[in-house]
């Protein structure tokens, strides 16, 4: 997979191909992560790529040309295929399905934009738009690395074990279970004997309940959105059982 991010800082952004997953994705090969500076499509001897925005306020907006010029550079290098991404506060929110989604194509242009964003004239070369969260940043770069990372971490071989990722919190939907290391007892407090039972069945349904309970604790949200199976909605209701003696008990 090739990703190239249009940026106005290439050496922040280059750091994450070199440390975690990202790092074993290249290595590998599996993963060719260039930068690409958009000063270099100035046109203007101050290299400059922003304007004032037109009818007033504060602010300056990236200029068309230079990204537009960018833009094309950057698929005669990786491919005309490649998906134009523009991380942006005004994008689709990104989650794990868009992580999982993006792992499957053969090239991606990231967009970083910076001060008001880029002029609207430009926004028919994008082909998604994408948020990282609700909140603001100084520009898309950090947004960028982070889509970098989930991407890259998906990619074939990339991670240890194979089922690490199916694994992994969001993956299904839900938040991960709880996981536990050596040593058995640390500062008086036991590993679940069900962890230690050998019972691989007995193991995996405390792992499924154990991530519902999480999830409908820390994320109720993310049920709303889910098709549960038969499995998991009898242990959604033990849960929710269990939470009302709780509660009672309580009283």
């Amino acid at each position: 997979m090739k990703i190239e991010v249009l940026t106005l800082f290439p050496d922040l952004v280059e750091q994450v191909g070199m440390f975690g997953m990202p790092r074993v994705a290249v290595e590998q090969g599996v993963l060719q992560l260039s930068t690409r500076q958009l000063r270099d499509y100035s046109g203007n001897r101050w290299r400059r790529v922003d304007e004032r925005t037109y009818g007033g306020g504060p602010g300056m907006v990236i200029q068309a040309e230079p990204l537009t010029q960018a833009i094309d550079a950057a698929k005669a290098a990786i491919g005309p295929e490649a998906k134009v991404v523009s991380l942006s506060p005004q994008g689709e929110r990104y989650d794990q399905s868009w992580a999982e989604r993006l792992s499957h194509e053969p090239g991606l242009i990231l967009v970083c934009g910076r001060y008001e964003g880029i002029d609207e004239r430009l926004m028919p070369q994008i082909d998604l738009e994408l948020s990282v969260g609700d909140y603001v940043l100084s520009g898309g770069e950090l947004a960028a690395m982070l889509l970098v990372d989930s991407v890259a971490r998906l990619l074939p071989g990339v991670l240890g074990h194979e089922q690490s990722a199916s694994s992994d919190s969001f993956s299904d939907g839900l938040l991960d279970h709880p996981h536990y290391s050596r040593p058995e007892v640390w500062r008086e407090q036991s590993v679940p004997e069900v962890l230690m039972s050998g019972d691989h069945a007995a193991i995996r349904r405390w792992r499924r309940k154990q991530g519902l309970e999480r999830t409908l604790l820390r994320r109720p949200d993310l049920l709303d959105s889910l098709k549960l199976d038969a499995e998991q909605i009898k242990l959604l209701r033990e849960i929710i059982t269990e939470q009302l003696h709780e509660q009672e008990d309580r009283t």
